[in-house]
């Protein structure tokens, strides 16, 4: 018997939630990946991690903000902790690893093929992770074709994350590119869900166990909001940042390091009419010449 699947209980609330939390991560981890690239002061590998972490989080988050909203009508369903974290833990090594990648070796056309295709795997294995993580009287199977083209789509989308990350500067080109990667991720999702199919048992079995989704999905998925939140506030507020935006997006070229500023022992510059005499020696002002007492008070 095959179970009645919807994949939209509360309507458009939880995809469009889910959406929003893909781009907030996407848009913060562009941003770290960003400052850690065109701002040579800045500690490079605490900001990609940064940057792995909210692309992870915001894809992770997204996956079960939208499972909230799916439903089989004849049977409850219940999720493995371990399997649920175990996933998140996935999520954000795999974009680490393409995130390093290219935050170290660049855009060239290996490294990002290799990256992307590492990454968009490993979000894919996040996905269905995630729903082996399901437990419910029945069996989840797929349709082959759909899986292959939702894996296609997650290599897609990370590929093009990642070269959107290095290649994209300025506030508003990478608001444009999160909201595309978030288009994109969710559009993995749900290509993914479209392949399931649930065969129900004949008779209701007491051996599955697990946590409803509300008792676990919900307490779960405040960690990673709170961490997107103070990860935005740690980017809005960076003022090397913000402010190497502004001179790119006023000058049209690539933020700079910020120069440091001249130490307060640095030598003055050579006066025109010679070099500066050496400071006179206690009592002997009045052994000088007038001319170079001038030039030494100049």
């Amino acid at each position: 018997m095959q179970g009645t699947i919807d994949a939209f209980s509360y309507g458009a609330v939880t995809p469009l939630a889910a959406y929003i939390m893909a781009c907030l991560g996407g848009a913060l981890g562009l941003r770290c990946v960003v400052r850690s690239i065109f701002n040579n002061q800045s500690w490079k590998p605490g900001w990609l991690a940064l940057g792995a972490t909210s692309i992870g989080c915001g894809i992770w988050t997204m996956h079960f903000i939208a499972m909230i909203g799916f439903r089989v009508e004849e049977t409850p369903i219940r999720y493995d902790v371990g399997l649920t974290v175990l996933s998140l833990a996935v999520a954000i090594t795999v974009v680490g690893i393409g995130v390093f990648a290219v935050g170290y070796r660049g855009v060239d056309a290996r490294t990002l093929g290799v990256a992307g295709t590492v990454t968009g795997l490993g979000v894919a294995a996040m996905h269905y992770l995630g729903m082996a993580a399901m437990n419910l009287n029945g069996t989840i199977q797929y349709d082959t074709f759909t899986v292959a083209l939702s894996v296609l789509i997650a290599i897609i989308a990370a590929t093009s994350a990642l070269w959107a990350a290095v290649s994209i500067r300025g506030f508003l080109p990478s608001l444009g590119a999160s909201l595309v990667m978030g288009l994109a991720v969710s559009g993995m999702h749900y290509t993914g869900m479209a392949a399931v199919s649930v065969h129900l048992h004949s008779t209701p079995s007491d051996t599955w166990s697990g946590q409803t989704p509300t008792s676990l999905l919900l307490p779960m998925l405040i960690g990673p909001v709170v961490f997107l939140v103070l990860a935005g506030v740690v980017v809005m507020f960076d003022p090397l940042l913000m402010l190497g935006d502004l001179e790119a997006e006023r000058s049209g070229r690539r933020p700079r390091p910020v120069p440091r500023r001249p130490s307060c022992t640095a030598p003055r510059a050579e006066s025109p009419f010679g070099p500066p005499s050496p400071a006179p020696r206690h009592g002997e002002d009045w052994q000088r010449p007038r001319a170079q007492q001038h030039v030494q008070k100049w």
